[in-house]
């Protein structure tokens, strides 16, 4: 898996690479930016949301009692959800651990500003959010499930 970073002297914007994750990172664009079009993790979550958009369809479709709905829709929400915590990790990541990781060769230097500072925000609310709505969702899916079968048993 292709996780290392290559020696080459390109500098990579902490700022661009937390926005990348937050606008694009179910897509894998923030590993496409870091690592390559090599990279088997930006694969996975573009294969994985890619996945996803029909499990979703077929949730919407079925008022969600579709099975395979749910199984393609898991790995979709999982890409959504690491690559909201991936903006929220980058871009509180240090300056000089980023630059040490990421730009050992450069001869710029990251300097974040209050661009990625909103983009740590608004990847906590986003994220946060749709978090809460994925769980009350599945929890009221599951528990409409039980009641049903309860309905038949007691006429």
């Amino acid at each position: 898996m292709s996780t290392r970073v290559s020696n080459s002297s390109r500098f990579r914007s902490k700022t661009l690479t937390a926005a990348l994750a937050f606008f694009f990172g179910s897509l894998g664009a923030h590993r496409f930016y870091l690592y390559g079009k090599r990279d088997v993790y930006g694969w996975l979550h573009l294969i994985c949301t890619l996945a996803g958009i029909p499990g979703v369809l077929l949730l919407i479709a079925s008022e969600r009692t579709s099975a395979p709905g749910w199984v393609l829709a898991v790995p979709g929400a999982i890409s959504l959800f690491a690559a909201f915590l991936a903006a929220i990790v980058y871009g509180l990541r240090p300056d000089e651990k980023w630059d040490a990781q990421f730009n050992p060769q450069s001869q710029q230097h990251s300097r974040s500003g209050w661009a990625v500072i909103f983009v740590v925000i608004f990847s906590l609310f986003i994220g946060a959010m749709l978090l809460m709505t994925a769980l009350a969702v599945t929890f009221q899916t599951y528990f409409e499930s039980q009641v049903q079968p309860d309905k038949t048993l007691s006429q």
